[in-house]
């Protein structure tokens, strides 16, 4: 679609503000996006000095939180900074890999950041053999135990994600979302009470195991769509809704997205675990258990599917975005085979098995 010209022009005039008037913008695509209300633009520019072309976000109104943020009533009062600039900075700081910002006006909701390219991750690693594979998601688990390990030895609770956690609440919270979506307000959806209460138990008791485990600062949604490789390095884009969470959590996110599973499959899957088990122990000389942490990781990776689930039904039924319709069914298939897997999860999957198809 073409992009409307006052935009263009607005555009236009920010890009001269921070290149010079001698600068100029060729050209103004948009790119396509994701899950985000976040709208990005390609500037392809001419100006001495200046990169050949920048990344323009288009930020919608409102506080920039994510949507349980909001429905939690996390902050007392509304972010007084948006939390991507808020969350840039420390992770700047604390040497991420995340893109440069050349410049934002908050309120005329326009940022200017680096353009790391095309190349995602997973784009990456199409067609490779296993043991490059292998490598590229070594590589993306290098920078998220930087991530980790750094966020933690310089916390700073100036930077918003260190006022927030995944607790309890908030997994429930994700749970209920799962069920309202999922299973109650879709297409077709016949879950009765006798299937959603026994759920909710048994929900009620994963939110309270994990709430037990020790945090430390998350991305909240480390997957291979959202690390670009950019000059053979792993840069990390969507951070704004990053807050304190069990280390698992962004590691089954990484392995555990979308169709990852495809690529990312179940003995590659563990030798990924293992070493990011192994690198930790070299960072912090901390020994971690490794059937504890495969245990947090499975579970964390179950209750990120059940959320994606309904959250691709939130985004074809309310967003009008039904891209992400296609996801569910090799989503649903995953949780089959971890549920299976886990002990003390198995009884779950006879509750969820006549509603969708792919568990069949």
């Amino acid at each position: 679609p073409k992009v409307p010209d006052p935009y263009s022009q607005i555009v236009g005039n920010k890009i001269r503000a921070l290149s010079g008037a001698g600068a100029a913008m060729r050209s103004l695509d948009p790119l396509a996006g994701d899950a985000s209300s976040r709208r990005y633009y390609r500037a392809s520019l001419r100006a001495p000095g200046a990169p050949e072309s920048m990344i323009v976000m288009e930020l919608p109104a409102g506080t920039g939180l994510p949507l349980s943020s909001e429905e939690l009533a996390i902050f007392k009062e509304g972010p007084r900074e948006l939390p991507f600039l808020n969350v840039h900075r420390f992770l700047s700081k604390i040497g991420v890999n995340v893109p440069a910002i050349y410049g934002h006006w908050e309120n005329e909701r326009i940022i200017l950041l680096e353009d790391l390219g095309n190349t995602a991750l997973w784009d990456q690693v199409q067609g490779l053999p296993d043991d490059e594979v292998l490598a590229w998601y070594q590589k993306a688990i290098d920078e998220l135990l930087n991530l980790h390990h750094r966020a933690m030895r310089h916390r700073d609770d100036s930077c918003i994600a260190f006022q927030q956690r995944f607790d309890a609440n908030l997994y429930l919270w994700e749970f209920e979302h799962f069920i309202e979506w999922g299973l109650e307000k879709r297409p077709g959806a016949a879950a009765t009470p006798a299937t959603i209460e026994p759920l909710r138990k048994q929900f009620s008791r994963i939110a309270a195991i994990l709430d037990r485990r020790g945090a430390c600062l998350s991305h909240r949604d480390y997957h291979s769509w959202n690390l670009m490789i950019d000059d053979g390095a792993v840069r990390v884009i969507d951070f704004q809704d990053a807050l304190l969470a069990p280390p698992q959590y962004d590691l089954a996110s990484l392995l555990n997205d979308r169709i990852t599973d495809s690529v990312v499959r179940p003995d590659l899957e563990e030798r990924l675990v293992r070493y990011y088990i192994d690198k930790s122990r070299e960072l912090d000389g901390r020994i971690l258990d490794a059937d504890d942490f495969f245990e947090i990781y499975r579970l964390s990776a179950m209750q990120r599917d059940l959320k994606v689930i309904g959250r691709f039904y939130y985004l074809d039924i309310v967003k009008g975005k039904p891209g992400y319709r296609k996801f569910i069914a090799p989503t649903a298939r995953r949780l089959m085979r971890n549920f299976d897997q886990t002990p003390q999860t198995r009884k779950i999957l006879p509750l969820l098995r006549e509603h969708f198809e792919a568990m069949q």
